[in-house]
């Protein structure tokens, strides 16, 4: 089996929901859709207060080159149009629908059948992506019709489907390729389709064997499509470390996988892109694992966009007494929830419920000059150098030391015996060269 070579830990995988089936959560009285759902600038509402709305329909439009639509996830009636605190903590731009119903748009097709034929051209798939706004599932929430679109002089050589899934907890992607294979198989060969390639690679850790041995069966039918099993190591679902473990191709430092010929995207994505293409289907629901060790009913919900989380831990049991954080996301690259007052969002993948005893951070003492930091780092950084120049205000130096290259997988401050903060100063370094590299740029 492959993997990449550079760096990457093994944390445990406390995959406590891989063998529940996905379960369609009820609908919410009230759904609060942020506009803020994906990379790229926010789009502008197309609905007013008071409107009716039906499920599917369009109520915010991406008008810049980075953007993505956002359409109605129930029927209903706009009540308000506010800022409404969201999963980052702060107050963000939202629609509030009063759900009336599920009445969908006439124009969506809801029959069970698989739809197999792929009947739009190049073009057509691109565009029909964009007017259904899919964004990466994965989490980095890239939207989807960008990334197909093949920059002038470049050539797109392969696709690889991410199907690996190293975040610890959660389980959403593998319930996904286990029973929604035929149509993730169409979901490849549309994106196939868009952007000319013959190749298809779909990369899947082998603790995920049930997986591995359903979609080989599949790809059997369908000619240029390969599952390439690989090692467990974390953070083999990042871009640039998947293509490295499958096509043992290194994207340069501050580019993208064009660079190498190939474009990257994550099943739950595929099947987005299937439902849109073949079904006429929106991007207005998604599945979320709500897990922790201390969780009753370990799970993973197909929730539509706008739902109260509070739903989705309920539908688990409630949250554990023992509960000390929230999680949006993993334990590795998620970020803790200050208020479950928030809503499931496209970039959603799980909620992790983390007792106590694990989620209190230790007291950090003085770095001993270890380098463990050093040779985990899968981008080859030196995240102890980055951290002391976030704190001594260094930010040329960060900048020096490529800190813009850092995935921020949490690996450094995973494996550090001092329990240092790197990650998050590693995240204000960041933030604060990002500000100078546009302010330069203008």
């Amino acid at each position: 089996m492959k993997t990449f070579k550079l760096g990457g830990v093994h944390p445990k995988g406390n995959k406590l929901s891989s063998d529940k089936a996905i379960k369609a959560i009820g609908l919410p009285k009230t759904a609060t859709i942020s506009l803020i759902q994906s990379l790229g600038a926010p789009p502008e509402p197309v609905v007013a207060k008071g409107d009716k709305v039906k499920v599917g329909q369009l109520i915010a439009k991406g008008n810049a080159f980075i953007s993505s639509n956002i359409h109605a996830s129930v029927s209903g009636t706009v009540s308000k149009i506010e800022d409404t605190l969201e999963a980052s903590g702060y107050r963000k731009k939202c629609i509030v629908i009063d759900v009336e119903g599920d009445e969908w748009l006439e124009t969506i097709d809801k029959k069970p059948n698989i739809k197999l034929e792929i009947q739009l051209k190049k073009e057509e798939i691109i565009a029909k992506i964009k007017e259904a706004g899919i964004v990466g599932l994965g989490g980095a929430t890239f939207p989807t019709q960008v990334k197909l679109m093949i920059p002038e002089g470049k050539k797109a050589e392969c696709l690889i489907i991410n199907g690996v899934e190293c975040e610890p907890y959660l389980t959403s992607d593998h319930r996904i390729m286990l029973e929604r294979g035929e149509e993730l198989i169409v979901g490849v060969r549309i994106l196939m389709k868009a952007i000319g390639v013959d190749k298809a690679f779909i990369g899947i850790e082998n603790n995920k064997a049930d997986a591995i041995k359903y979609l080989s069966k599949l790809a059997k039918n369908n000619l240029g499509i390969t599952v390439v099993p690989l090692k467990v190591k974390y953070p083999q679902g990042g871009e640039k470390q998947l293509i490295k473990a499958i096509t043992n191709r290194e994207v340069p430092s501050g580019k993208l996988p064009i660079e190498v010929g190939c474009v990257v995207q994550n099943v739950g994505t595929a099947i987005a892109v299937y439902e849109a293409v073949q079904k006429n289907k929106p991007l207005f629901e998604r599945v979320v694992t709500v897990t922790g060790k201390s969780v009753k009913n370990p799970c993973n919900l197909l929730a539509r966009i706008g739902t109260p989380i509070s739903m989705l831990i309920e539908e688990a049991g409630g949250i554990p007494e023992d509960t000390q954080k929230v999680i949006n996301g993993g334990p590795m690259m998620g970020k803790s929830i200050n208020s479950i007052d928030i809503y499931v969002v496209k970039g959603m993948s799980g909620l992790l419920m983390m007792p106590e005893k694990e989620s209190k951070r230790v007291t950090p003492s003085n770095c001993i000059r270890c380098a463990q930091c050093t040779f985990i780092c899968p981008m080859g950084l030196n995240p102890y150098l980055i951290s002391q120049m976030t704190e001594t205000q260094n930010e040329a130096m960060a900048e020096k030391e490529r800190v813009m290259d850092c995935m921020e997988c949490g690996s450094c401050s995973y494996t550090c015996p001092a329990a240092r903060p790197l990650l998050d100063n590693i995240r204000v370094a960041k933030n604060k060269v990002g500000q100078i590299i546009r302010t330069r740029a203008k």
